[in-house]
């Protein structure tokens, strides 16, 4: 075996983990998608950068590296890569919302990729909410480019003012995925229309019905020298034009409300590509070549970005159920050809990723003719952002893989009925649920959580009713949390004796159930505990860790080496929590002296664990607040492996 497939086997090996090591130890080393986001932060530490430019400006490669942060920061819970991209942001966002560098004028689409981070900010706590303002007054202005951006006749937006009549596939993500989660932030489903009538004009006037493959870009005026006189079409398949297309296909979909009608469509355009990227993938390398129907032609060669963007787009489509399980090996098997063919580990252990090409276009000038030549023109970039971001959430996609058999085929189901406070939108000023719901990105929500159990494979749904035989037939994890007294809701649904019943049988059935309460202040624990009574387990008056303002030790709880849920977790911070009492059959897990903290039991076929805390919201997961030796957000992972491990799929 040559040096260099030793360095990609050892790349491999460190990036994929198994099941059965993830769940006993701590990875020996970051993952790869965390190694090589690192490596970025090592290249700009200050701000993000574009290829030679020694100045930084608002740019689409900014808003493909903060997506990336943002996966990687999902995935870890370790703040600084949050901290990075709120830096990179306020170096351009003033406090009245405007944009430093970004000309609205200038209709070019490329500005609107880094929208998405404006949102993430829009949503998050970040301490006040004239903190947030800017952000939103941001994201709102960057929308309205869209109200202005020129059409084609039948609709489209042009790529950019200065290139009139035109789509390109590199628009639709630029554009679309913002365009999407702006619409479901702001609750505007008239935008969802729009954009699935982007995604409809392409597959009309790009994709090549002998191939499927999709040209690069296309004239509706058909007078461009590059364009086919009768279908306007460029005359060459780009592989990272149509990288570009794939990745925005799988994150609009992310937006997409369920019920609406184009969905659909959009998982079929998917589905249409998906045999088409099979085909063309280099059946030695697992790459994808420049120009992609055309390998074997002298001088084309394999390309990183476009490469990277496929493995991407295949892997998430397999997760989320959009495409059929098979080409989880056609994006393995892209993902190891990344690791072979583009990434090299430099002096200090640095990670490199080669074989970008810098840039792809059609006219302009010096004008680009979009033949073959020209593509095998332009230059290669090493680290160029364009193939790093892609690679890095490729990464991310390819760590989650290896660890979802977990939660494949489990519904974790989270009560949206015993707790269901509302308040008035902070974005749209419509009533929502908040406070311990999965969608709820600001503290007090369990965002992070349940994209831990996604991750793991499960389906996270929201249980708005009182639990029935048939509301519960196909839960496997049943979350309560904090049922609401009348202070929180003023007509709460108290637990009642019929709902007892019901979860009890469910739970001997095999259900596996999660009670976690309050302080007695914030929680109605009278009623909670006549189901908590079921199961041997009572939630007390007494209240335990009294944290004093950012006197966090006072929070500690210690997870003892040995433990059956905390295989990895050794320290948690939770406050303010209700001590219990455990009787048979249940027995204390977690306890600090003579306190109980957290608790199971097993009932028939079942199992139950509880905790006197919410303790797992976004605000203690997410790396912002507490210090870094509680390790919350990794317990949270623990806690969502045993759960999903003690239950059956339905």
């Amino acid at each position: 075996m040559t040096t260099r497939h030793l360095v990609a086997a050892g790349l491999l090996l460190a990036s994929l983990t198994t099941n059965t090591a993830s769940a006993q130890t701590k990875p020996a080393a970051p993952a790869m998608s965390q190694r090589m986001t690192d490596a970025f932060m090592s290249w700009y530490p200050d701000s993000i950068l574009i290829g030679n430019r020694t100045t930084a400006r608002w740019d689409y490669e900014q808003g493909l590296m903060m997506k990336a942060l943002e996966r990687v920061w999902m995935r870890t819970g370790d703040p600084k890569y949050f901290t990075y991209i709120q830096k990179d942001l306020d170096k351009f966002v003033l406090p009245d919302g405007s944009i430093r560098t970004y000309k609205q004028e200038d209709y070019n689409l490329d500005n609107m990729a880094t929208g998405h981070a404006l949102l993430l900010m829009s949503q998050v706590s970040l301490g006040s909410s004239a903190a947030q303002q800017k952000y939103i007054k941001a994201a709102q202005y960057l929308r309205k480019q869209l109200d202005g951006q020129p059409r084609t006749k039948a609709g489209g937006f042009w790529h950019k003012k200065v290139y009139p009549n035109q789509m390109w596939l590199d628009g639709l993500y630029m554009a679309q995925p913002f365009y999407s989660e702006y619409s479901n932030v702001f609750n505007q489903p008239a935008g969802f229309d729009d954009v699935a009538k982007q995604f409809a004009l392409i597959e009309k006037n790009l994709v090549d019905p002998k191939t499927g493959l999709l040209y690069h870009g296309y004239d509706e005026s058909k007078e461009q020298k590059w364009a086919n006189k009768t279908t306007g079409q460029s005359p060459n398949f780009w592989d990272r034009g149509m990288g570009w297309y794939a990745m925005a296909l799988v994150d609009v979909l992310d937006y997409f409300p369920a019920n609406h009608p184009q969905r659909a469509q959009l998982v079929k355009d998917l589905q249409r590509l998906a045999p088409v990227l099979a085909k063309y993938q280099d059946p030695k390398t697992g790459t994808w070549s420049l120009v992609v129907d055309q390998a074997s032609r002298k001088g084309n060669y394999a390309e990183a970005s476009g490469s990277s963007m496929f493995v991407y787009a295949l892997a998430k489509g397999v997760r989320l159920g959009y495409l059929d399980s098979k080409y989880a090996a056609v994006a393995k098997k892209g993902y190891d050809g990344l690791l072979k063919t583009f990434v090299t580990t430099e002096a200090g252990n640095a990670l490199a990723f080669n074989g970008t090409v810098s840039v792809g276009g059609l006219g302009g000038n010096p004008y680009r003719d979009g033949s073959f030549e020209y593509y095998l023109s332009e230059p290669l970039r090493k680290n160029d952002l364009k193939g790093v971001g892609p690679f890095i959430m490729a990464s991310v996609e390819m760590e989650i893989a290896a660890e979802s058999a977990t939660g494949k085929g489990k519904t974790v189901g989270l009560d949206n009925y015993f707790n269901h406070e509302i308040r008035k939108s902070p974005l749209t000023g419509e009533p929502e649920p908040w406070h311990y719901t999965w969608e709820e990105r600001q503290h007090g929500g369990f965002y992070l959580w349940g994209n831990q159990f996604r991750e793991l494979g499960a389906k996270t749904v929201t249980i708005p009713t009182a639990p029935t035989a048939a509301s519960l037939k196909n839960v496997s994890v049943y979350i309560i949390v904090d049922p609401d007294s009348k202070k929180e809701s003023p007509k709460p649904n108290f637990v009642q004796p019929a709902d007892v019943q019901v979860i009890s049988e469910w739970v001997k059935g095999g259900g596996t159930l999660v009670l976690m309460a309050n302080d007695t202040s914030n929680c109605e624990i009278p009623r909670f505990n006549t189901l908590a009574k079921a199961f041997g387990i009572q939630f007390t008056n007494t209240s335990l860790n009294m944290v004093q303002g950012s006197q966090f030790d006072q929070g500690l709880v210690t997870l003892p080496a040995g433990n059956p849920v905390f295989k990895t977790a050794r320290t948690a911070y939770v406050k303010e929590l209700s001590v219990l009492d455990v009787k048979s059959p249940a027995k204390p897990l977690v306890s600090s002296g003579n306190s109980v903290i957290m608790a199971t039991a097993k009932v028939g076929k079942g199992t139950v664990f509880a905790i006197g805390d919410p303790w797992l919201y976004n605000e203690y997961t997410d790396g912002r607040k507490i210090p870094a030796k509680f390790e919350n957000f990794q317990a949270g992972k623990d806690l969502a492996t045993w759960l999903l491990q003690q239950s059956s799929a339905k």
